[in-house]
């Protein structure tokens, strides 16, 4: 957080809705804001890049429904910054593209507040190219020109040369114009613009829920009232449209339009989250369970203090290697304190982070299982008998892997390195979830998620959503999970990894799911 006094705003773009089209230097910004006062089109997932302490204010505006008034934002933008706050305020799009960035910045400058503007990418570059549309091209449009549809309301006349539009050959894009599409459509057929000229609508442009609906100016009309096309959209009017059948891309994603849920820890999610809205996903996280550090770490302490005597460490997931190499780090102790000792992983993703710590995994089973892990291991180190083993690993490991040591000599120690509880969201949040939205796929990656989401509903809660729900698991042990509390899984990853899950989602919609 800011330490310092400081009385510069900073006006920055959001982008058009996907957050990976957020510039860096806004990115940078919100993880340093103390307040953000932010707009209705802003992507709540550019929220959780700030920090824990950062206040977030919610000042948007919908048609008709006005949380504050320009005015009210101004002074409340203020009031913030002459607190010492560094103030981001963050606007849909490109705070001077139709954002009122302009009037904002006057605003500061007449107060003497110094301030910093950071362009966002607007969204008729952005909503275009999701779309297949692109702004110019060379032969068909040499020009563009963005106009607002939504005009102030107390001027006496439009500002708009209607005229000189219709007879413009190159690209016309009109922001929030949705709602006098009749009229915009009117006017330039008034002025002479051909009935033949093509038009298209981008809803949501950007995201997972992106709608384009194309026709003539003569049909438009008709085609966005049957589409049920509402705001936010752009209306796009030129022959650059008839560039979108060869070069539309996003839409053909194949996860274009699914929204899954995603059931991993806070912690964990990023990766595979991120992986599913590259490839067209909405990516809705409710985490199953919360990663904490154990009660107690004096037995890791203890094992990590006598590292010299074991033969072997032993990784279980991702978590108890993270858990283990911070618990080092806080002890101020290195990996040449196990000195003597061969490194195991029960799969790719685990044996990744091993080798993170500046070692060789010297076994990694070809069956990312427990059962796998012994199968494996006996075949290759029979001879187990006498050497001492660590495993350190969650408060809720499965037994699998220390007992089939332990019978083949081994002396195993198991330390808890991390704990896995329940989230802090209720049962009824995600049961709404259930109710608004059409979720294609719910994703589990450990048995600990199966239990903590299915014992936090009610029966009647549970058999309310069992037909709307569509299971993805990790591995066989998530599977059997799955089907203990009556769920047979529509998919289960074949290599079981992030990896192995999202390309047997991939698999699973491709083949018309």
């Amino acid at each position: 957080m800011n330490s310092q006094k400081t009385n510069k705003v900073y006006l920055v773009g959001a982008g058009p809705g996907d957050p990976y089209l957020m510039t860096l230097r806004g990115k940078d910004l919100l993880e340093q804001a103390d307040v953000i006062i932010y707009d209705h089109l802003v992507n709540n997932a550019l929220l959780n890049m700030t920090s824990p302490e950062t206040e977030n204010i919610y000042v948007g505006k919908q048609s008709g429904r006005h949380t504050l008034s320009q005015v009210e934002i101004n002074e409340l933008i203020l009031k913030k910054s002459e607190e010492g706050k560094k103030v981001v305020r963050l606007k849909g799009g490109d705070p001077f593209v139709f954002g009122r960035g302009g009037e904002e910045a006057e605003f500061l400058k007449e107060n003497n507040i110094v301030f910093e503007i950071v362009p966002g990418i607007t969204a008729a570059t952005a909503a275009l190219a999701y779309s297949g549309i692109p702004l110019t091209h060379r032969g068909i449009a040499s020009a563009a020109s963005i106009v607002t549809g939504h005009e102030d309301p107390d001027k006496d006349e439009s500002d708009i040369n209607w005229e000189a539009l219709a007879v413009m050959n190159g690209t016309l894009v009109f922001y929030m114009g949705v709602k006098r599409l009749p009229f915009i459509i009117e006017q330039l057929k008034k002025f002479g613009k051909p009935v033949s000229t093509p038009a298209a609508l981008i809803r949501m442009g950007t995201l997972p829920r992106q709608r384009t609906v194309t026709g003539t100016i003569e049909n438009i009309v008709d085609k966005a009232e049957q589409g049920g096309i509402k705001p936010p959209a752009l209306i796009v009017i030129g022959d650059v449209i008839n560039m979108r059948d060869k070069l539309k891309w996003y839409e053909n994603l194949p996860l274009f339009g699914k929204t899954i849920i995603v059931t991993r820890s806070h912690s964990q999610t990023k990766e595979f989250a991120g992986k599913l809205s590259i490839l067209g996903a909405e990516v809705i996280h409710r985490p199953a369970i919360e990663i904490i550090p154990p009660e107690d770490y004096s037995e890791l302490d203890e094992s990590m203090q006598n590292g010299k005597v074991y033969d072997w460490i032993i990784f279980t997931s991702v978590n108890g290697v993270r858990a283990f190499a911070q618990r080092m780090k806080e002890r101020d102790i290195d990996i040449r304190t196990f000195g003597k000792a061969s490194f195991g992983a029960i799969g790719s993703a685990s044996g990744k982070s091993v080798r993170k710590l500046g070692v060789k995994v010297d076994f990694i089973p070809e069956e990312f299982t427990s059962e796998g892990f012994i199968n494996y291991f006996r075949g290759r180190y029979p001879e187990m008998k006498g050497k001492r083993v660590l495993i350190p690993s969650s408060d809720l490991a499965r037994d699998t892997i220390p007992k089939g040591l332990s019978e083949m000599g081994a002396e195993v120690e198991t330390v808890t390195a991390y704990r896995t509880v329940p989230p802090g969201h209720t049962a009824g949040d995600l049961k709404d979830l259930f109710t608004e939205k059409k979720i294609d796929l719910i994703t589990f990656t450990s048995s600990s998620t199966v239990d903590n989401f299915f014992n936090q509903f009610a029966k009647d809660d549970l058999l309310s959503i069992k037909e709307k729900l569509a299971a993805g698991s990790i591995g066989p042990m998530t599977s059997d999970t799955l089907r203990e509390h009556g769920f047979e899984p529509v998919l289960e990853a074949k290599e079981h990894t992030i990896k192995g899950l999202t390309e047997s989602i991939i698999e699973y919609f491709s083949n018309g799911r």
